[in-house]
């Protein structure tokens, strides 16, 4: 009877050894369908040509979210301290309040002359110096498509 066990468990250790041979190719691992030693290039986008003044405003990417920068910015950067270019046309606060017209530059906000952490109810005369990098939340819009779907904002 012992024999009988042995040759069985034998059997079925060579049947299991033959089987894990073969292992899981590396196309079967994860949720893509891919190699995962693939190193997938993401597909080329390009940033707006458009000249400031002659592009149109684009959406929010959500509500609350900065607005994206509509027109090209490479002659506006790095932004270094004494010289950010964006100043020049859009630190208007005469247009504060005033409806947003084609072709003129929307004025920075009243909340970027207010320093939130120490005086919130203080507005200033110059813009406060954590709002002073505008690329640090406003971002020029490039023609990239979506890598998968999204649906947060909406």
């Amino acid at each position: 009877m012992k024999r009988i066990i042995y040759l069985l468990a034998a059997a079925l250790l060579s049947l299991t050894a033959a089987h894990a041979e073969q292992g899981v190719s590396s196309e079967q691992l994860g949720l893509s369908k891919t190699n995962v030693r693939d190193a997938p290039a993401p597909p080329l986008y390009t940033f707006s040509t458009q000249f400031p003044g002659t592009s149109q405003r684009l959406p929010r990417a959500y509500p609350g979210a900065p607005p994206q920068i509509p027109h090209n910015i490479d002659m506006f950067v790095p932004i270094k301290m004494g010289a950010n270019q964006c100043l020049g046309c859009h630190n208007n606060p005469a247009l504060w309040g005033q409806p947003l017209v084609q072709g003129i530059p929307t004025p920075i906000p009243k909340s970027h002359y207010t320093d939130l952490r120490n005086a919130p109810d203080k507005l200033t005369n110059q813009l406060i110096g954590s709002r002073y990098v505008c690329v640090q939340c406003h971002t020029p819009q490039a023609n990239a498509q979506p890598l998968v779907a999204n649906t947060f904002g909406r």
